[in-house]
């Protein structure tokens, strides 16, 4: 006998006309998760809506409650609905819609060219797509606004007249206290609070140690290959000539053989390729170091860590020939523009002089509100939130790509925010990043951050994206004919 239809609340006995019946008992939560998806895009559960209460739609739909309670938990990663205390889980955003492929024209050649230029970024980002799957982005709907409009409100009430004034070029005092203390519980860094430089951003950094180094005599900077495009990009404006070294075993052949003075790396998760440096490697890299060479270390996805231990920073462990760059991009969101340097003492006061006829200083009340966040504890209680989500990311593009996209080699998955996947050669990976931009998804060619040939590949964010974007991005990529593009 058919039930009644009862208007929507947590007593209704038919909610959405959903039946569980026919569904196998292993796929449930993926049912239901995308029940509610669609009707929270249709409008018939609009945001404000409150959904059932676990286990009264459990009831109703003859399944356990850890269905409903999965399916919810998917909807609120997605960030189509939240908990709300007492109120229940409302509904608080509607899914972007996927629609069918209109005929466009391709994304311009500029963009994808052998040879990207200054602004590749820029354009990139300008070009609209449905899921952009670009490495580089933490979870930006994590970002704990809550707790940050909190510390907000207790250090604008907290200042005098006089705080609103020009800061110290170097950084608020608090922000450098709050950066040592958390460089030794994070990192294992032991540091005195006035050797810490707040700066713009890692970018920011780049550019500071190119400008101080230059002046000291050093006009070639190593590289890693593959590394990172925009590092590169940095180091090039300021007139530097950027060797490219490998990052497997031959980084220290390839170092002494480009006769630069000066190396920069990525040792805790290394771009793109995800490797770590440690052993003989680090060893042998920090004997050169010894002898007379410097090393920049860029702290890249150091915190961002699954299935292993952390590495100890270079900067530990051999301070007086490592240049320290570290930020808050990757861990709460880019627009942020706040990171800190630490420097060996020869350079420490040029380095405050360039940032000083940089900018006079970062904006002082980020600063304050950040230095709050870390002494709170809050952003070690959002970086403990976001492991979990961002594994979970992970494990969603890891499975995407066997299923989607089968002979690629995947690389870097015990740690950071995105990963590298590798493919036979045949085609260039520019062509594939195109065509899968034609197509809606956005990544980025393995090429473009290369300076020495190699097989084609792509570097690919998840952090970023929900599961559900990851799959079909993935989807959508493997739906491209590699064997048509040319070689």
């Amino acid at each position: 006998m058919e039930r009644s239809i009862a208007p929507f609340d947590d007593r209704s006995i038919t909610f959405l006309h959903l039946n569980a019946a026919a569904v196998a008992p292993g796929g449930l939560s993926d049912w239901l998760a995308r029940q509610l998806r669609l009707a929270i895009s249709a409008g018939r559960l609009p945001v404000g809506a409150r959904l059932p209460a676990t286990r009264v739609l459990a009831g109703e739909l003859r399944v356990s409650r850890g269905v409903v309670t999965e399916a919810y938990r998917r909807l609120t990663e997605d960030g189509h609905v939240a908990g709300r205390g007492r109120r229940g889980t409302i509904v608080v955003a509607a899914p972007v819609v996927a629609r069918p492929p209109v005929p466009a024209s391709p994304p311009s050649p500029a963009v994808f060219a052998a040879e990207p230029g200054a602004d590749v970024f820029d354009a990139v980002r300008a070009v609209p797509a449905r899921i952009d799957l670009s490495p580089g982005l933490p979870d930006l709907a994590a970002f704990p606004r809550t707790a940050w409009l909190r510390a907000e409100r207790r250090v604008v009430a907290d200042l005098a007249p006089a705080d609103f004034g020009y800061g110290d070029p170097r950084g608020a005092p608090r922000l450098r206290l709050a950066v040592a203390h958390w460089l030794a519980r994070t990192r294992g860094i032991s540091v005195d609070p006035g050797e810490v430089i707040i700066v713009a951003g890692v970018a920011q950094a780049l550019g500071l140690f190119a400008q101080v180094l230059r002046r000291n005599g050093i006009s070639k900077i190593a590289v890693e290959d593959p590394g990172s495009l925009g590092a590169r990009q940095h180091l090039r404006y300021w007139q530097l000539d950027t060797p490219p070294i490998a990052v497997d075993g031959h980084l220290l052949a390839d170092l002494r053989a480009s006769g630069a003075a000066a190396v920069m790396l990525t040792p805790a998760h290394q771009f793109p390729t995800g490797l770590v440096l440690d052993g003989e490697r680090r060893r042998e890299l920090l004997r050169w170091a010894a002898a007379g060479g410097l090393i920049i270390e860029d702290d890249y996805d150091a915190e961002h860590r699954y299935d292993r231990p952390p590495v100890p920073a270079l900067w530990s462990m051999l301070p007086e020939r490592v240049c320290y760059a570290g930020s808050v991009s990757k861990l709460l969101a880019p627009a942020l523009r706040v990171g800190w340097v630490l420097a060996p003492a020869r350079y420490r006061d040029d380095l405050v002089d360039a940032k000083r006829f940089a900018d006079l200083g970062n904006a002082a009340l980020p600063q304050l509100v950040l230095a709050e966040l870390m002494d709170s504890g809050d952003l070690e209680r959002h970086l403990r939130f976001l492991r979990p989500r961002h594994r979970r990311r992970r494990d969603a593009m890891i499975q995407a790509i066997a299923t989607h996209l089968p002979g690629a080699v995947v690389h870097g998955a015990a740690a950071g925010l995105h990963l590298m996947v590798t493919f036979d050669p045949g085609f260039a990976d520019t062509d594939l990043a195109a065509a899968a931009l034609a197509r809606g998804v956005k990544v980025q060619p393995l090429s473009w951050h290369r300076q020495r040939p190699g097989p084609p590949g792509l570097v690919l964010g998840y952090a970023a994206r929900t599961p559900t974007d990851i799959a079909d991005g993935i989807a959508i990529l493997g739906s491209v004919p590699r064997s048509g593009l040319p070689g």
